[in-house]
């Protein structure tokens, strides 16, 4: 699995959210055996306060300044104290911009970011920057949630539409449960939204989906457990949302990738939702990876 994820970029502003981000980076990076990317974003003043004074433009430019050698030294701490081994980054700017350009450059296979994200924003993932970074990010997003306890992964959650790009993130998943010797459930929510159907018609309609989850295309053979189930929901981030947290799932994988119902998942309201109300970490998967 080394050649699976080789680096991984961990974003930190030093609040609790990142620093439990870390130990989800921690464990990533030992399973897959990689390298960490410590990145720190320091917010850049308005371009229009420095088109004044000479002496205010100075005084500015020293604040960011004293500001980055404060976060590097953080770091340095953070990185003595944990004992955990990674490159240190500090840049000014805007966080998702400099978010994905840091992991272009140095060529990153994940980004890991605590819920509350870079500037202690938590709604980094609840708007036109949780957007941008989806959109525009070359690797997925391992979105991580505040829990007790070292982070582990004995169930992964694949929500699925039967659309064609669905492989892909079934094949992320296949890699994260491997490694991580992780239990798989294919989950396709029935949006019946607020619709009425009779007891025969709804079972024959989970009977129908079952049969086509089953139908998929099979694996190698291996000790990874996989199962398929059908859930009923008024719309599938509640649907997701709720079998995850009902079931006690460990990790969502899920992209941006296909075209139909799933689309909306990180372009709209519905992934919104489920990032914002799941207690699970997300692992998504950006269009970038579905070329």
């Amino acid at each position: 699995m080394s050649d699976f994820l080789k680096k991984i970029l961990w974003a930190t502003d030093f609040s609790d959210e990142a620093q439990e981000a870390l130990l989800y980076t921690e464990t990533f990076a030992k399973t897959f055996n990689a390298k960490i990317v410590a990145l720190h974003i320091v917010p850049d003043f308005s371009p229009v306060l420095y088109d004044t004074a000479y002496v205010i433009r100075g005084e500015l430019a020293r604040r960011v300044d004293d500001m980055k050698k404060e976060a590097d030294k953080k770091l340095q701490t953070i990185k003595k104290a944990k004992g955990i081994p990674f490159k240190i980054i500090v840049k000014e700017g805007n966080a998702s911009k400099k978010i994905i350009e840091t992991a272009g450059e140095e060529k990153v296979d994940l980004i890991v970011i605590g819920r509350r994200g870079m500037s202690a924003i938590e709604k980094l993932f609840i708007g036109s920057v949780a957007n941008h970074v989806l959109r525009n990010s070359p690797v997925p997003i391992l979105v991580t949630k505040k829990k007790a306890g070292k982070p582990q992964f004995k169930k992964i959650l694949v929500p699925t539409d039967f659309s064609e790009q669905e492989e892909v993130e079934r094949d992320f998943a296949w890699k994260l449960a491997k490694g991580f010797g992780s239990d798989l459930t294919l989950l396709h929510i029935l949006e019946l939204h607020d619709f009425e159907f009779s007891p025969q018609v709804l079972d024959e309609l989970f009977t129908s989906l079952l049969k086509k989850l089953k139908k998929r295309k099979k694996r190698e053979k291996t000790e990874i457990k996989v199962e398929e189930e059908v859930y009923r929901a008024i719309n599938s981030s509640i649907g997701i949302v709720d079998y995850a947290e009902t079931h006690k799932f460990d990790l969502i994988v899920i992209s941006t990738c296909v075209q139909s119902k799933l689309e909306r998942f990180f372009l709209g309201s519905t992934t919104e939702k489920v990032i914002s109300y799941t207690h699970v970490p997300i692992f998504a998967i950006p269009p970038a990876q579905c070329a």
